[in-house]
């Protein structure tokens, strides 16, 4: 699946363009590069080393625009491939010192945006026969947001809500400092025009009873046991969305799935994905 200019517009990309020079900032100057005369060129292999899916592609073009380097990048694979162990992603020719310098922020990129879109199709794969779409979540790195949504979506799963703007979400935390859920959803249906989706936490039965007289768009059952989801989603009309969240894994989704709600949402997608692991290797120099 390749929608990366469809997820960043033009409007977006000064997120992305800002991300890559804070990651060329952290990196410095290359002192070491010195070894090389400046006109020192060099092939390289992007290889993968563990199976996965492929993430994040774009950004190595975006990388070698935005710092001019001296590189051309052959792709070997499309973004959403699925790669195995030693299988060659892309060739990357040019100047030594600006291979040597970028080899860090490709591969951070690409190893932690292909991670999440792994472990999100491991996900998809236990949702999909049920008919139940997979979610994502806020818990995401600072400034990562964007991109970790858009491996998300490379994986095959959809985004929750970007930002606080997008979907109204009544947490416990709001409900612990304003226990009055239908005022709250009266106010801001009220004061807001329009009004975005508003979605519900509810962690017991008599919580559910309250959100579907409030006439809410989404109930979210969170951290309910598998008793628990059952009966409450036998009480809550076609009408009204519903969203299992909370201690969900790979040994537990399926069986929450089988439950049929709308939706499932896992956190560790992008909290606790683990890295894809991908080296750079140069192959050989071309010496002038």
């Amino acid at each position: 699946m390749d929608n990366f200019s469809t997820y960043f517009p033009p409007q977006k990309k000064p997120l992305l363009l800002n991300l890559i020079d804070l990651a060329w900032q952290e990196d410095g100057e290359d002192p070491s590069s010195l070894i090389f005369p400046s006109d020192h060129t060099s092939s390289a292999k992007l290889i993968a080393k563990a199976h996965g899916l492929i993430a994040g592609l774009p950004l190595l073009n975006l990388i070698q625009e935005k710092f001019k380097l001296s590189l051309k990048i052959t792709l070997l694979v499309h973004e959403g491939a699925r790669v195995k162990p030693r299988q060659v992603i892309a060739k990357i020719q040019g100047k030594t010192r600006d291979l040597l310098r970028a080899e860090r922020i490709f591969l951070n990129f690409l190893s932690h945006l292909s991670g999440i879109a792994t472990l999100t199709s491991k996900y998809v794969e236990k949702t999909k026969p049920y008919g139940v779409t997979l979610l994502d979540t806020r818990k995401t790195l600072p400034g990562m947001r964007y991109l970790e949504k858009y491996a998300v979506q490379v994986g095959g799963g959809k985004n929750h809500r970007l930002n606080l703007s997008e979907m109204i979400m009544l947490k416990d935390n709001h409900l612990a400092a304003f226990p009055h859920l239908q005022e709250a959803v009266k106010t801001l249906r009220t004061q807001l025009n329009p009004c975005p989706p508003i979605e519900v936490e509810c962690g017991t039965l008599e919580e559910v009873k309250a959100a579907i007289k409030t006439q809410v768009d989404r109930i979210m059952l969170d951290n309910m046991s598998l008793k628990q989801a059952k009966e409450c989603l036998a009480l809550i009309p076609s009408h009204i969305e519903t969203e299992i969240s909370g201690n969900i894994d790979l040994n537990n989704i399926e069986a929450y799935a089988r439950l049929k709600p709308t939706y499932i949402s896992v956190g560790k997608l992008t909290h606790s994905a683990p890295a894809l692991d991908l080296s750079l290797k140069i192959e050989g120099k071309n010496e002038k």
